[in-house]
């Protein structure tokens, strides 16, 4: 009798393992909006990265095994959810990856373009220089060439992974005492375990971002509210980032009136007609200078009810100019900064629209549309130039 009764108990823990192991992965297909509620230690989300209840993980190295869940897979070419990478059948030549994350998609660091300027001159837009190059060898992702370590930091390339930056088990309380974290992100004494000599000193960032946050934004724009803090945690790994290290009024400064004033009246090149409680683009984002989440939960919003500008509290930061993942364009940055017009003729730039190689530089008009998140081009001048301008209004 007891044996049987023993069978019941484990039939019923089978099942309710079962459960628990669909609800979180629902939540992750889902998509809470928190991106944290699958990585909450529960014992059947432990099995899913680890097999036989040990250390080993289920992929060839850490970000192999976070691609499990986050490459959107194969033929799967709607943005949704936590997915920050496209599959390769997916993007062949000429057709840009799928994902449109504020963090930008994984996939562009397969995307390697060359272009001729002249009879005798090429130039190229490598992939190794659209991102970080995160280490997945199950999904063809390899170490930067170029740098051994992080540029002007001292963190490993060959061990760069996922968990360099995200804490793959969540964090309950920071240093400070402010409970969970954006994204996972490590905090103050988080080291991951490909590189644990490197000992983060600086805790995440506040932000929040929209439920729905992987979108196209033809034609609402997707604002997540940075609040503080974002530029200083960078530092972890690039020691100098947060004291403005390639921009000259310096990561973590706030915008001076001047700055304020230009970004809320720039529209486009040649219009500055904009309003103040309408100017906000997801292409050139700011910290608010705060980290109150209530506030910043009414400012993360996708269908254009937040677009109020910068005021006196606004604080350039590294996202300002820079993807967290990856981007189309060389140094993850959030547009082309190596050419003089980004719209051409009111036309993107692309190899097959006729427009002249130094803008198109390799890429079709669509991969180019992409870039932009979809944003159709009558949003941008005819002759637009860099969006450095969305601050500075020199164009």
């Amino acid at each position: 009798m007891s044996l049987h009764i023993r069978d019941h108990e484990c039939m019923i823990g089978a099942i309710r393992l079962a459960l628990i192991s669909l609800i979180a992965l629902l939540g992750v297909i889902l998509n809470t909006g928190t991106g944290e509620a699958f990585h909450t230690g529960a014992v059947a989300e432990c099995k899913e990265c680890h097999p036989g209840w040990t250390r080993e993980l289920r992929g060839s190295d850490a970000s192999s095994t976070c691609l499990r869940c986050h490459q959107a897979p194969a033929g799967f070419r709607i943005p949704a959810g936590a997915y920050v990478a496209t599959a390769d059948s997916d993007m062949p030549s000429g057709v840009p990856p799928s994902q449109m994350t504020p963090g930008g998609d994984f996939g562009y660091l397969k995307k390697n373009y060359t272009w001729k300027v002249s009879s005798y001159q090429q130039r190229a837009s490598p992939g190794e220089r659209h991102g970080h190059n995160i280490v997945a060898l199950d999904y063809g992702f390899a170490a930067d060439t170029t740098y051994a370590t992080t540029p002007d930091g001292v963190y490993p390339a060959s061990e760069l992974s996922c968990i360099s930056c995200h804490n793959p088990h969540g964090r309950i309380v920071q240093s400070n005492g402010t409970p969970g974290s954006y994204r996972l992100l490590g905090g103050i004494g988080y080291k991951s375990s490909s590189a644990p000599d490197m000992v983060f000193t600086v805790d995440p960032p506040v932000a929040v971002a929209p439920r729905d946050y992987n979108r196209s934004e033809a034609v609402t724009e997707t604002r997540v509210a940075y609040g503080k803090g974002m530029s200083e945690w960078c530092s972890n790994c690039h020691t100098r980032s947060g004291t403005g290290y390639g921009h000259s009024a310096g990561a973590g400064a706030r915008f001076t009136p001047t700055i304020i004033s230009n970004y809320n009246a720039y529209v486009k090149s040649g219009d500055l007609s904009g309003k103040d409680s309408e100017s906000y683009t997801s292409i050139v984002p700011f910290e608010e200078g705060t980290d109150d989440l209530q506030i910043l939960s009414q400012h993360a919003k996708n269908d254009g009810s937040s677009l109020n500008g910068p005021d006196a509290n606004a604080v350039v930061m590294c996202l300002t100019c820079h993807r967290a993942h990856a981007s189309a364009w060389d140094s993850m940055m959030r547009w082309n900064v190596s050419v003089e017009f980004i719209v051409h003729n009111s036309m993107y730039p692309g190899i097959n629209n006729g427009s002249l190689a130094e803008y198109a530089q390799g890429r079709t008009a669509a991969e180019t549309q992409r870039a932009f998140y979809d944003r159709p081009v009558s949003r941008f001048a005819s002759y637009q130039r860099s969006l450095c301008n969305k601050c500075h209004a020199r164009d």
